[in-house]
């Protein structure tokens, strides 16, 4: 039995966009959450003299397993043992490891929508069944405890994402601690993707360990510490599934590279350097917020983190493919359609992601202010 997937849209839009640029056309990339800045210094100086003195090999660090754990603690004051921490090939892997291991082909995973594509796709491709749960913007596009509390009948699953894909949006600590209450009651397993997680302008966002110590909590070092190339990420796995995890990885994909294992736990001590780029992101996020409703953008979600802003085109059109298509071709502004992440109101949304220079945040808004306001 084979699975339907749907194609993950902004790849497409991302393969035109280098199209173009090979044709000599200038392109903004704003399609992907994939920060411009690349890894932190120390990470690429430790790289470097591993490639020169390591032969390398199959591994899972030790060390990085033990540093990641020290971030719960100073991050969030949770105590998470480093063997309860798998290395992993990023936060997909992450997430397939988690739902193989806790749940059986035709459960039932519920998600919010709208929600980053890849949790809808996997979910069908390892034959379960997603529940989306429709988050418009009167509960600011976030699942809450009464939408959980009022799935009938429960499901096995829930994966929740605070900072959102494609939203931003943060789930609030006491309404995070009341999801975990009813997922406790109810018997469903928690699965949060925290990869957003140091990337907040309006606080601190609470690990969901906090409240459900035996939830599956899925990070990676693409977005905070600016590696999505080096293909690195965790699983933070409870004690009750971490041997069928480990069995899991084994046999699927070994185990992360061993050289993005040595350059992750250099970049975990870039603080400074790190914090330069959230704060280069809170700038363009403010320039986007003021400079968006001059081109006729004007409901969006609040974009409380990540580095993304949600914007309702429903005016201008009922095809955001074909909009962010030709919006690329005319202006070579990359953009992400809303119907990756919203089967049903998708769309008429679209997302922009800020995670490029503030220069090129700039120049985008100086190309898309006249094509919007042809329309």
């Amino acid at each position: 039995m084979t699975a339907d997937i749907d194609p993950f849209r902004a790849i497409g839009i991302s393969r035109l966009a280098h199209a173009l640029k090979a044709e000599g056309r200038s392109i903004i990339h704003m399609e992907f959450g994939q920060p411009s800045t690349g890894a932190p210094p120390a990470a690429l100086a430790t790289a470097h003299q591993v490639l020169d003195t390591d032969a390398m090999g199959y591994w899972e660090s030790a060390p990085l397993r033990q540093r990641i754990a020290r971030l719960y603690a100073d991050r969030y004051g949770a105590t998470v043992d480093p063997d309860n921490i798998l290395i992993t090939n990023g936060a997909s892997p992450a997430l397939v490891l988690a739902l193989s291991a806790a749940f059986a082909p035709g459960d039932r995973i519920a998600l919010a929508r709208p929600g980053y594509v890849a949790y809808r796709n996997t979910i069908k491709a390892l034959h379960m069944v997603p529940v989306e749960i429709d988050c418009g913007p009167d509960v600011r596009f976030q699942l809450t405890a009464a939408a959980v509390a009022a799935l009938e009948p429960a499901p096995k699953g829930l994966i929740v994402a605070s900072p959102a894909n494609p939203t931003g949006t943060i789930i609030a600590e006491d309404e995070l601690a009341a999801i975990a209450a009813v997922c406790a009651e109810r018997g469903i397993r928690i699965l949060s993707d925290e990869i957003y997680h140091g990337l907040s302008y309006v606080g601190p966002t609470p690990s969901m360990l906090s409240f459900a110590p035996d939830a599956f909590v899925i990070n990676s070092f693409s977005k905070y510490w600016s590696m999505a190339g080096w293909r690195l990420g965790w699983l933070v796995a409870p004690d009750a599934l971490l041997s069928q995890c480990r069995a899991l990885i084994g046999n699927l994909f070994l185990t992360a590279p061993s050289l993005a294992q040595h350059a992750g736990l250099a970049a975990m001590d870039e603080d400074a350097v790190l914090e330069g780029h959230v704060a280069t992101y809170a700038r363009n996020r403010e320039r986007m917020l003021a400079a968006l409703p001059a081109l006729g953008l004007r409901s969006i979600a609040p974009p409380d983190g990540a580095f993304y802003i949600w914007a309702d085109i429903g005016h201008l059109t009922d095809d955001s493919l074909s909009f962010c298509e030709q919006l690329l071709r005319d202006t070579g502004v990359a953009t992400a359609p809303g119907v990756d992440f919203d089967p049903v109101h998708g769309h008429r949304f679209m997302r922009f992601s800020f995670a490029v220079s503030t220069g090129e945040i700039e120049e985008a808004l100086r190309r898309m202010e006249p094509w919007f306001a042809r329309r």
